[in-house]
């Protein structure tokens, strides 16, 4: 099936695939200036660094792209899970600085893990932890953080800090609580959703990443209409593209048109339910679609 499918696009891979792989990075402007102000608070050593943006508008693909940017004189210490009691979270820094803390309590593996830091300052490493879905950090691991963030030399601070979340991190943040850890935050970035313009880009891009190299696939109608139902957010762009593709393929069309994507997004959680006054038509013809589509489908396997 999937064969048929890329063979009928010509295609090498799955252009529009939610796996947040940085060979299909589009060069899109909210993620650029994310990266921007990204790289150069790290340049100057600054301690904390927050990025946040709603479901879906790509921050783990931002937060992979800066992983791979890093040199040799970066130590990235990545925590992908945050969900973590405070101890946990040690543990988990002192593992991704390959720190034996078997058998040890709290204290040594703090203790340890200052050292391991000394020891990376004085060979002129800069260690840089990064922390995915920041918004889900218990609190007492949160207040963690600021406690990690206290660890420096008299001229800099030992380890580096950046927090990707969505904006439930600025709710924690605004709490009393932690005032002290929101007045450490030097640079604050977000990530936003695309506009049409942007919309259209991202889906040439992808496509040619994919390995497409004819006309235009999506009509301008249905980019429009995408750009509507999606409201510009990645991951429903992804979702929608791939499904509609799916439906103008089942269906043997060229080009996928406003109906194709009108199926998709009717069959996607989380897409605009865009209001028409010929509903009764849109709801027959995106069924119509769907079910070619699975004929087909069933059919090619």
């Amino acid at each position: 099936m999937i064969g048929g499918f890329k063979a009928y696009y010509g295609l090498n891979e799955q252009p529009f695939s939610l796996a947040p792989n940085t060979e299909f990075y589009v060069d899109l402007k909210s993620q650029q200036e994310c990266f921007n102000v990204l790289n150069y608070a790290l340049e100057t050593g600054e301690g904390f660094i927050k990025v946040t943006g709603e479901v879906g508008t790509g921050k783990t693909m931002l937060c992979r792209r800066l992983l791979n940017s890093f040199t040799e004189n970066q130590v990235s210490v990545y925590i992908p899970n945050p969900s973590l009691s405070p101890q946990a979270l040690w543990r988990a820094i002192a593992h991704e600085l390959c720190i034996d803390v078997n058998r040890v309590d709290l204290f040594q593996i703090q203790e340890r893990i200052q050292e391991k830091l000394l020891q990376l300052a004085l060979d002129n490493k800069t260690v840089i932890l990064v922390v995915d879905e920041a918004q889900c950090l218990p609190e007492d691991s949160l207040e963690a953080m600021r406690l990690i963030s206290n660890l420096e030399m008299e001229s800099r601070s030992l380890i580096q800090i950046v927090l990707f979340g969505q904006p439930e991190l600025n709710d924690l943040l605004a709490t009393d609580r932690f005032r002290q850890l929101k007045q450490r935050i030097s640079y604050s970035a977000e990530l936003k959703a695309m506009d049409e313009h942007s919309l259209q880009h991202y889906i040439q891009q992808r496509m040619i990443f994919a390995g497409y190299r004819g006309m235009p696939i999506f009509d301008d109608k249905a980019l429009k209409l995408m750009a509507k139902v999606t409201s510009g957010v990645p991951r429903l762009i992804n979702i929608i593209a791939q499904k509609a593709m799916f439906s103008a393929f089942g269906g043997g069309a060229s080009q996928v048109s406003v109906a194709h994507v009108q199926a998709a997004a009717a069959d996607t959680e989380g897409a605009v339910k865009i209001s028409n006054y010929n509903s009764y038509y849109w709801r027959e013809i995106s069924l119509l679609i769907l079910v070619i589509a699975l004929v087909a489908i069933n059919e090619l396997s």
